[in-house]
């Protein structure tokens, strides 16, 4: 593994983590926010039922609650994380483009399927969210295809 790709991996963890510790100190908001437990406070309803006070709120509801009111540190967060899966993809599978190009076609896939969730969302954070999906899910499956293509002219040259 080149140095190149270890700087890489270094600093895209370094910002995730960085932008995971701020989305986390930033969605603990929702613990001051009652009114908002009902909404926020989705996994802790999903596990707790109704959320009767602060303590019952699971630590992943911080990010929901960031992702939809205080986004920047959230979608920093998916940003770097994302970029640390392809860096990752591109590791475990440096010598089989096929299987490197599906990976991202998957890894599109999902990230557009994560768009269409939230095509109704109410807030200005989580439509930041779903234009961020989207994009990162085109830009994944356009590479995978102008890939293909690059490798069908080969293929005709030869």
């Amino acid at each position: 593994m080149s140095y190149k790709i270890l700087i890489q991996l270094g600093l895209s963890s370094m910002i995730f983590l960085f932008s995971t510790f701020a989305a986390l100190y930033e969605g603990s908001q929702i613990l001051d926010d009652p009114w908002d437990w009902k909404y926020s406070a989705l996994f802790s309803n999903f596990v707790n039922g109704q959320v009767e006070n602060d303590k019952e709120i699971i630590w992943i509801d911080h990010f929901v609650y960031a992702a939809k009111f205080m986004p920047t540190f959230p979608i920093l967060m998916l940003l770097s994380g994302t970029y640390l899966v392809f860096l990752v993809g591109y590791i475990l599978f440096n010598r089989r483009n096929k299987v490197y190009f599906t990976f991202l076609t998957i890894i599109g896939v999902i990230n557009l399927f994560l768009s269409w969730l939230l095509t109704s969302s109410s807030t200005e954070g989580l439509k930041m969210f779903q234009n961020s999906f989207l994009i990162i899910g085109i830009l994944s499956i356009a590479i995978s295809f102008l890939w293909i293509l690059n490798k069908k002219d080969d293929i005709v040259i030869q």
